[in-house]
């Protein structure tokens, strides 16, 4: 089985949790004989030919263009980052197509249809509007809808060359993507989605994204919820068929060496904000529960790390609020700094207003830190050990982390517990549920 995989990030390309889901699904779905064609935005036009679970960490290449294929293999590069520079992998695309490109690459996809086809289009209700609804969708002048009209524009050609059973895209920056490719090939398409537009937003957001988003959904054979929170947003929400819609939650890839660090950040508790500062997670909740417990426990420290539109704000308000270093910015953090800061974290708060999964409190857990995590949040659905509280309910969340405070061993107990529940939460489980949406499409696609 091969499956033709857009994704917007993956390792060494990390913006968010989506990079490390895709890396612990494509890594254990290679380990079941999955084999996968990975596309990922570049400024090359290169696709990652995936066979071997190695092969994840390593990421082989491919360059559409002979000469540049060449060129790569005979080039010596210092280190992985000097050749993923080469490739692109961590820039922007550096020209843009005319936007207009789009509708007309979508249109000559439409036209190159056999009779079969054409047959297969009138039973699709509402099928007429697709296509142009997509393009016209695709026309924001943001820089991110300009990179995923380059990405899309580039999946017709991988859609063409490439030989692939299924496809998958995740999230809306790749549903038209693989809306490109399903059309182009007749192969089924699944749509993965970690994150809806409400849940970002934290309300209406974007309309082309919603739009986005609901014809992504609609076009797929099957739908991938990460979580049950997560499905009945998109039933409720954009209307999509239950039928085609299959739950498989999100894991965590335990690393064996974790080891809890004896060093100290600070003589206090630490506690610890993990994540994108926007309105989807909850960061004023987070300086608010700060707030009232630095009043009854003064030597407690509370760490935001990451960044994000909200983060000036955030700092202004905690200024004003004469906090000083009892509250402190840490700003973005490579793979490394986020281990060695959840080495030395006591605990973890995922204070999100709305998180259709959540894959940063499992990280926690697995260094043993004690997390209270949102009950609008997909782990919630899939952990015991943790604490979990309504985002608004700020006087519980202060309750428990003052408890936490006073009582270290409860507070390391609840930790451990934690850390051995997430070493039964892996990605070979979710692997397997997913593959079997994969079986599914392709025998029905089979029998068509």
């Amino acid at each position: 089985m091969r499956i033709l995989m857009y994704t917007w990030e993956f390792p060494p390309l990390i913006a968010g949790g989506l990079g490390m889901a895709c890396y612990g699904m494509v890594k254990a779905l290679l380990k079941q004989n999955v084999e996968i064609d990975l596309i990922i935005p570049t400024r090359e036009a290169v696709y990652f030919p995936m066979r071997t679970p190695e092969d994840a960490d390593t990421l082989p290449v491919v360059f559409l263009d002979e000469k540049k294929q060449e060129e790569y293999y005979t080039t010596t590069f210092e280190d992985d980052n000097q050749r993923f520079k080469y490739i692109g992998i961590t820039e922007a695309p550096e020209t843009y197509k005319q936007v207009e490109e789009i509708s007309e690459s979508i249109r000559l996809a439409v036209e190159e249809q056999t009779d079969e086809d054409e047959e297969k289009i009138d039973r699709e209700p509402g099928y007429e509007d697709i296509w142009d609804n997509i393009a016209h969708h695709l026309m924001g002048s943001d820089e991110i809808f300009k990179r995923v009209q380059e990405y899309t524009l580039r999946a017709e050609r991988y859609a063409k060359i490439l030989q692939y059973d299924a496809i998958h895209s995740h999230d809306w920056l790749c549903y038209p993507a693989g809306m490109i490719a399903r059309k182009i090939s007749g192969k089924p398409l699944v749509s993965h989605i970690h994150a809806t537009e409400f849940d970002r937003a934290g309300g209406p957001g974007n309309p082309n994204v919603h739009n986005i988003e609901f014809t992504g959904m609609t076009y797929a054979d099957y739908v991938i919820a990460v979580s049950q929170y997560t499905a009945e947003m998109i039933i409720s929400r954009y209307r999509i068929d239950t039928g085609k819609i299959r739950i498989v939650h999100n894991a965590y890839i335990v690393d064996d060496n974790i080891q809890k660090c004896e060093k100290r950040l600070f003589h206090g508790t630490t506690i610890l904000f993990l994540g994108r500062i926007t309105l989807q997670k909850g960061p004023e909740f987070f300086l608010d529960v700060a707030k009232s417990v630095l009043e009854k426990h003064p030597d407690a420290r509370f760490i935001m790390a990451g960044s994000g539109d909200m983060a000036r704000k955030i700092i202004q308000r905690s200024a004003a609020l004469k906090m000083r270093n009892r509250f402190l910015f840490t700003g973005f953090l490579n793979r490394k700094e986020v281990d060695d800061i959840l080495k030395m974290s006591d605990i973890y708060m995922l204070p999100s207003i709305s998180e259709p999964f959540g894959i940063a409190p499992l990280e926690a857990m697995a260094y043993g830190v004690t997390a209270v995590i949102s009950k609008q949040s997909g782990v919630s659905e899939v952990v015991e050990n943790a604490y979990k509280i309504d985002f608004w309910d700020v006087p519980r969340m202060v309750k428990v982390i003052n408890d936490l405070i006073e009582h270290p061993a409860k507070r390391r107990k609840i930790g451990i517990a934690g850390m051995q529940e997430v070493n039964q939460i892996q990605w070979d489980d979710a692997a397997t549920k997913i593959k079997a949406v994969y079986q599914e499409a392709i025998d029905e696609f089979q029998q068509q």
